[in-house]
């Protein structure tokens, strides 16, 4: 029998494997349990390449392979990204072990952390500047509702007992994961992976995907409680929970997170919480996503490269953010590790954290990076984000040395916070606020319809949430994006229903090539939805219902304070409602505009002070500001259900 003894030996040897350490909360895992994996390591260039066993295993469940997912990955999905040349790097698990965290523990190396030269390679002033110019330049100008921008934390592990020469010999390393083991608390994954020439050591918080029996679970997390200097308090976090931007903070993302789950789910996904995460520097608002998926793992892992909460929304134009402001490649922050497996009926078996919270060691030469990143929404206050920064990054590099240790654990001692009825009443306020349709698992809807539905995708994969609304209504959905090749013809086409979607951007803007394919295409729909030649309904959304109030005579303009992720209370054609905006640009309309549409037979639902269309409908066609199909929006499908019916009675 192997002993943690016997095992730590071989690990600390001179012919060391290359392994990997897991201390994991899931569900089906022993609490107090430290995995063991041992095994040798390849590269792959994309994640279909990763090499998936099949076939029921001899033994009961088994892990195959542990994966490590840089952030230039994206690059598969067509993303702009810095390309670090970064692996995709997977262990093929040769041995695996399942110890007793209180058998193990004792046994890790407890040897000095000797650190020289620990900053951060963006200074605290630098830092609060690219948060302004963000929010100014990338989310006042219509290219997203958040953005994550990272920075990195830069030292050496030097001279000293256990560390001779700079650099991380296995001792080290597995001295590292005893402290966070130790000093962190409330981590999902706390993890050592030692591929030989590269280690990743760190306690991250956030699922990014998990997938067992055909269940996908994601569990989007953001807003961050900073522990106060003299420990957590239940005012200072009810102060919290009830701040409106970290609440909307953590709904986008919730939103962004679901178009993923739209996309591998079969069914859609169902939103479970929020709940409270309490670490031990700080605490997080989360929610649980589930759905139903037929898809292989590597599939899965593509389709939800990254995270909003590391990355932002919308994912695609967040790539482009980031590299704007971004120096270089994020190697493995923000990516993901993998853990691939197979049940004891053979079936696919995918536990993945997102790659934070974490030190990158070249253990040649000692170097470390621990790189951390504040999500920047509209009400980002500056310097709170570069606090934010210096809090994540607080458990590794206390756990590394790079920052002291507490006198006293700043978190809640004692009973958790989350058990106050006072916090969880707080919580159950926030879910009260969002759409029923997502908070329940949805059953498959029987097609209705002979001729499909077709979606435009305007650069935002908010079109996967429409299309699983519209299919829960009987649809048959198929998606286009902008930028397919005669998408024009294609869409003059088409004889069924007609949605067209969301995106980033400046719906004025002259010289945008996005909008150059699009206006002609709206332009198109209305006309053929006004001359009666298009028998089927229009609806647009966001940017497109933008470009449809365009092409009717209305002046479209960027919104004093944008409306990304604001949740409102609308007059819609005479019910109230409230719905979800993600928008800085805005038709607006005057009394003589309003009373012209109407001549004309067109319906308008505007704000009574500024103007702002929130709606229009006429004969065959209709327009929402808002989205019907995000969390924030009560009565997304309710709404879109009957302006569809409304259009094709008027056609009918």
């Amino acid at each position: 029998m192997t002993t943690a003894a016997d095992l730590l030996a071989r690990l600390t040897g001179p012919d060391a494997p290359a392994f990997a350490l897991l201390h994991r909360r899931t569900p089906r895992l022993a609490p107090d349990t430290v995995e063991v994996l041992l095994g040798t390591v390849g590269d792959y260039e994309h994640l279909a390449d990763l090499p998936v066993r099949e076939g029921v295993p001899a033994d009961g469940p088994v892990h195959d392979l542990l994966a490590l997912v840089p952030f230039r990955q994206l690059r598969e999905r067509g993303f702009q990204v810095h390309d670090d040349a970064t692996p995709l790097r997977a262990l093929s698990v040769a041995e695996q072990y399942a110890l007793p965290l209180a058998e193990l523990a004792p046994l890790l190396p407890r040897v000095p952390v000797p650190l020289s030269g620990g900053s951060f390679d963006i200074d605290d002033q630098e830092y609060a500047a690219i948060v302004r110019r963000v929010i100014e330049d990338e989310i006042g100008r219509g290219e997203g509702a958040n953005f994550v921008i990272r920075r990195d934390f830069t030292a050496t592990l030097g001279a000293g007992a256990g560390a001779a020469g700079g650099h991380c010999p296995p001792e080290l390393a597995l001295s590292l994961f005893r402290r966070l083991l130790e000093q962190e608390r409330g981590a999902y994954w706390t993890f050592l992976v030692h591929t030989g020439d590269r280690v990743l050591v760190g306690a991250s918080p956030e699922v990014h995907v998990r997938q067992s029996g055909g269940t996908v679970v994601m569990n989007p997390i953001s807003g961050t409680y900073r522990y106060p200097a003299g420990g957590a308090d239940l005012d200072s976090l009810l102060a919290f929970l009830h701040d409106p931007k970290e609440l909307e903070e953590l709904t986008m993302v919730v939103d962004e997170e679901l178009k993923m789950m739209c996309t591998v789910g079969d069914l859609g996904g169902q939103v479970l919480g929020p709940r409270l995460k309490e670490m031990s520097h700080l605490a997080h608002t989360e929610y649980e996503l589930r759905g139903r998926t037929s898809l292989d793992v590597r599939e899965v892992l593509k389709e939800t490269m990254f995270a909003a909460t590391v990355t932002g929304s919308p994912v695609q134009n967040a790539a482009r953010v980031i590299s704007r402001y971004e120096r270089g490649g994020r190697g493995y922050y923000a990516g993901a590790l993998a853990l691939i497996g197979r049940s004891a009926s053979g079936g696919q078996l995918l536990d993945s954290p997102i790659c934070i919270r974490a030190a990158d060691i070249d253990p040649a030469n000692g170097r470390l990076v621990v790189r951390v990143g504040a999500t920047l929404v509209r009400h980002s206050d500056p310097a709170s984000e570069v606090a934010e920064t210096h809090a994540k990054a607080a458990g590794v590099l206390t756990a590394i040395g790079a920052r002291p240790a507490p006198a006293r654990v700043p978190g809640p001692v004692g009973p958790r916070l989350a058990d106050d009825h006072r916090v969880q009443a707080a919580l159950d306020a926030r879910r009260a606020g969002l759409a029923p349709f997502w908070l329940r698992m949805q059953q498959p809807a029987v097609p209705v319809q002979a001729e499909p539905t077709l979606v435009v995708d305007g650069e935002d994969t908010f079109t996967a949430m429409l299309s699983h609304l519209l299919t829960s209504l009987g649809h048959r959905v198929g998606v286009v994006r902008y930028d397919e090749p005669g998408l024009r013809a294609k869409v003059a086409a088409h004889r069924g229903p007609l949605v067209l979607g969301p995106g980033p951007g400046d719906p004025a803007a002259v010289g945008d090539a996005k909008m150059a394919v699009l206006r002609p295409i709206v332009a198109d729909a209305l006309a053929a939805a006004r001359a009666g030649t298009r028998t089927a309904p229009l609806l647009a959304v966001c940017l497109s219902h933008q470009l449809l109030a365009d092409a009717l005579g209305l002046p479209l303009a960027r919104k004093a304070v944008p409306f990304q992720g604001a949740q409102e209370v609308i007059d819609l054609f005479g019910t109230r409602h409230t719905v979800g905006f993600y928008n800085t640009f805005t038709a607006r309309a005057s009394d003589e505009d309003a009373a012209r549409l109407a001549a004309e037979g067109v319906e308008l639902s505007r704000d009574p002070l500024t103007g702002d269309v929130h709606a229009l409908r006429g004969a065959g066609f209709a327009g929402l500001q808002f989205h019907p199909e995000s969390v924030l929006t009560r009565n997304g499908v309710d709404i879109v259900a009957g302006l569809l019916r409304e259009a094709a009675a008027v056609r009918g």
